[in-house]
């Protein structure tokens, strides 16, 4: 006896159960990381080294972090003249504000592409394009975050100081990879839609609509290379202000590290953020820094100290995307 579709689909109580339990171990990780790392550290003397942090420092940290976000939503932009699209730059940067703020507030990084796409499907025609441009724009950001990360290794390999402790031929084998990995279905639009065809038979003509939607738009940008190129300068631009923003964080309380150094930290950090084993990438975040640290020889409590107040600059910074959604909604 066969069971129907809607036999094998997991009950609402089952899913809610699952989704507490993987939220629970990703707690259990981020407070066990914290709390080894924290043992190892004179926190009182921890607590005093962010107090005393130099302000007009956190204030050209915050404006650098406006910086970003102006680029990526330029960046974005990109992405939607390609399509033969026009939207607002300021429409992108309030959308972008608000992505910050669900990033950075909810536990998990969907939440922030979930508002941009809802933001601009009106613009987009429908919500397959404006997740397609998301999920592109997503793809050559992490392109722009390792090329700037295999720059600051080869850069810090060659200067003769302190080795970085990743490998610069493993950080531009990753860059060629993922830049493989996103030129093959914009040149081959139809190879995405043959591997994805198997879908159809769950729901032959949602299915078939969406996939020619998304063919349609990869074609568009294979049209327009000149916007991706941009596309890469604007996301390359980003990862160099996150790694001033990160600079300015290290010199507001008086840290030591080298600029070329943080160009390999900061942007590892945050491919090491999107494993999903922690929540919003606390204690695993903390962790990196710390080892990377040590690994140049620089002490524990520092790496804790520029992680921590670093996370807390960009968490105050988030909150003017909840004064924006919640004037959006009103």
């Amino acid at each position: 006896m066969t069971s129907t579709l809607e036999d094998r689909q997991p009950s609402g109580h089952s899913t809610t159960v699952r989704r507490v339990a993987i939220g629970a171990i990703k707690l259990g990780v981020s407070v066990a990381l914290l709390a080894y790392l924290l043992s190892r550290v004179d926190t009182a003397k921890l607590l005093t080294k962010i107090r005393e942090a130099s302000l007009p420092w956190l204030t050209a940290a915050l404006a650098l972090y406006l910086l970003m976000i102006l680029a990526s939503a330029w960046r974005w932009q990109k992405l939607f003249a390609a399509q033969r699209m026009s939207v607002s730059g300021g429409t992108l940067v309030r959308s972008y504000l608000v992505a910050t703020f669900f990033n950075n507030f909810l536990p998990s990084n969907i939440g922030g592409d979930v508002v941009r796409v809802r933001d601009t499907a009106s613009v987009a025609g429908s919500k397959t394009v404006a997740t397609t441009i998301v999920v592109i724009d997503r793809a050559i950001g992490l392109l722009g975050l390792l090329f700037v990360a295999a720059v600051g290794a080869s850069a810090t390999r060659l200067s003769g100081s302190a080795a970085a402790p990743v490998w610069p031929a493993v950080l531009w084998a990753g860059f060629a990879a993922l830049a493989a990995a996103v030129l093959v279905p914009i040149a081959r639009p139809g190879v995405v839609a043959r591997l994805l065809a198997p879908a159809r038979r769950f729901h032959m003509e949602w299915v078939q609509e969406r996939l020619a939607k998304m063919t349609a738009a990869f074609s568009r940008f294979r049209e327009r290379p000149a916007s991706l190129l941009w596309c890469l300068a604007g996301a390359i631009v980003v990862q160099m202000v996150l790694v001033a923003f990160y600079a300015a964080v290290a010199y507001s309380i008086a840290i030591p590290i080298p600029l070329a150094q943080l160009a390999v930290l900061v942007p590892v950090s945050f491919v090491v953020q999107m494993l999903p084993v922690s929540v919003n990438g606390f204690g695993v975040r903390e962790a990196t820094f710390s080892y990377y640290f040590v690994m140049v020889g620089l002490p524990v409590d520092s790496a804790l100290a520029l992680s921590l107040l670093g996370y807390a600059t960009i968490l105050a910074f988030s909150l003017s995307g909840a004064v924006v959604y919640g004037t959006q909604r009103r």
